[in-house]
């Protein structure tokens, strides 16, 4: 009788909450207590979306659902503001741990505990293929973007490269090159269109998903000038779990699912690798 009625109440719970957007993936059917609290921001497909019944499915996902099995927890996974997931995390008050593709930077290393990096992307410029960017080769640099006005997601690593990069010391310092930060990557391609920035910057599969979406855009990878044009290199990032620094047990767990997640198959292929094209929409699953 019991169970019935805490049966009940989750589903009840999870239906509420789905509504909120928050999805809450449960190991003990029978317990609706919340043991931690996982922060995210949705759309960034294929780590974080909506399926048709306004659950939240992804790369991200998966990996906290298999930490809750192992750790045989409840877990609740909260859509929230970008920006403020890794301040949330730090306090340890509302979140526990963000998955959202996070990017290992120094500045966020002073706040939150880091899991071993589990995928690793680079910063494409977003334009419209009426008025693209001087190209070298099949890459933009840098110094192409100089004297334009740039748009990214409000805390994305596109946004913070591209404020490092306009201030002192950056490639683009003095030369009146603009940055805006905007609530999304989709409302950056808007303003593209709207004429309100010339180009948008974001992480590759955020691009190429915005690309897909909006006929007329085009992306390409963003680099930093070598010596000599064949010693461009990309802006690269590695996407990480953040977790509360007071957190270690979440954090070990976290790690271990990560490092038998990133473990190849006979073919070469990672768990990571197979999910990425399965919310890519890239496979028969």
């Amino acid at each position: 009788m019991h169970k019935v009625k805490s049966a009940f109440w989750v589903g009840l719970f999870l239906l509420v909450t789905v509504g909120m957007g928050v999805s809450v993936y449960f190991s003990i059917e029978n317990d609706a207590k919340v043991d931690y609290v996982v922060e995210t921001n949705v759309p960034f497909p294929p780590f974080e979306s909506y399926d048709s019944q306004r659950q939240i499915v992804g790369v991200d996902v998966e990996i906290v659902n298999r930490v809750a099995e192992k750790m045989n927890k409840n877990i609740q996974i909260k859509n929230v503001e970008f920006d403020v997931i890794i301040d949330n995390v730090e306090a340890g008050k509302i979140a526990d741990a963000g998955a959202a593709g996070l990017t290992i930077t120094p500045a966020r290393e002073e706040k939150v505990n880091f899991t071993i990096p589990y995928y690793t992307s680079v910063q494409y410029v977003i334009f419209n293929n009426d008025y693209p960017p001087s190209l070298r080769d099949n890459h933009v640099v840098w110094e192409a973007l100089a004297g334009y006005t740039l748009g990214s997601q409000f805390g994305s690593t596109g946004y913070l490269f591209a404020q490092a990069e306009t201030e002192e010391g950056g490639v683009l310092e003095s030369t009146g090159t603009l940055v805006k930060g905007i609530e999304s990557h989709q409302l950056a391609a808007d303003a593209i269109n709207a004429h309100i920035i010339d180009f948008a910057i974001a992480d590759e599969l955020a691009a190429k998903f915005i690309v897909e979406k909006n006929p007329g855009l085009e992306a390409l990878p963003l680099y930093y000038s070598g010596p000599t044009r064949d010693e461009d290199y990309p802006v690269e990032e590695s996407y990480a779990i953040a977790v509360n620094k007071n957190r270690t047990e979440l954090l070990e767990m976290f790690n271990e699912v990560l490092a038998e997640m990133l473990t190849a198959d006979a073919e070469g292929k990672t768990e990571i690798d197979k999910l990425v094209l399965k919310y890519m929409g890239l496979t028969d699953e």
